[in-house]
């Protein structure tokens, strides 16, 4: 079935707008093989690593390690991974002789960001899906209200740029729904909530976020990306319009 057709079909049996459901639909769906979730142990990562963790504690869990993550990141996730019985974490990187000769210094995320995340995220991702030749779905934890590129999300979708199907569980979730689920569940918040770090990716690129803004403003402030490329659409890098304080 072509992978339009499948996205249809497997939003067509969906009958509400649970998470539970929708994982449950994908992890019974006979046209999906291996599936995958990826996650980058962020702000939010806790309430799909817990749905994953009640449903199928044994699915694949991939983890990019860039090199250039917060402590912070990386002290949370193995907490996430100890409480939660995770059973199939796998952390990927990339290949440490082409980092270092593609970026020497270490500070290609300031000359070429794009370039930065095919190296250090993107690349090494793809590595390990081509490594997975039953993988047919990736499971991600992107939600409409994020906006930009993300406000259309389905929770089942064709990805025509890696052959697979996304599933987007926490489509349709409110900030307050997190909020509640994590509250209800009592699962540990990442540290730097506390301290105004709303989407959290890799440390030069991140920064807190000020009241009133979007909740990824912080990612590569003062530039109009706003994808790293896991996720682009249709191939392409995602951009925004520069705001006037930006462009000052």
């Amino acid at each position: 079935m072509p992978h339009d057709r499948l996205a249809r079909s497997l939003n067509a049996r969906l009958t509400s707008r649970s998470a539970a459901q929708a994982l449950a639909v994908a992890l019974d769906a006979p046209e999906l093989d291996e599936i995958a979730l990826v996650s980058s142990f962020g702000a939010e990562a806790a309430v799909l690593l817990h749905l994953v963790a009640v449903s199928a504690p044994d699915l694949p869990v991939l983890f990019i390690d860039t090199g250039k993550h917060f402590t912070e990141t990386l002290v949370y996730g193995q907490e996430l991974v100890e409480r939660l019985a995770l059973r199939n974490v796998r952390y990927i990187s990339g290949d440490v002789a082409a980092i270092k000769a593609r970026d020497p210094y270490g500070a290609l995320h300031i000359a070429n960001p794009d370039a930065c995340c095919a190296l250090r995220k993107s690349d090494p991702l793809q590595a390990a899906l081509g490594a997975m030749p039953r993988l047919s779905a990736l499971i991600t934890g992107r939600k409409r209200y994020q906006g930009g590129p993300r406000s259309a999300l389905e929770v089942f979708e064709a990805d025509k740029a890696t052959g697979l199907i996304k599933i987007n569980p926490l489509a349709h979730w409110q900030p307050k729904d997190l909020r509640d689920y994590m509250e209800e569940n009592r699962l540990p918040k990442h540290p730097l909530l506390a301290k105004g770090y709303l989407s959290i990716g890799c440390a030069p690129c991140t920064s807190p976020v000020a009241q009133g803004e979007d909740s990824r403003a912080g990612r590569w402030r003062g530039n109009d990306k706003v994808e790293c490329g896991i996720h682009f659409i249709n191939g392409q890098a995602m951009r925004r319009p520069m705001t006037q304080k930006e462009t000052t």
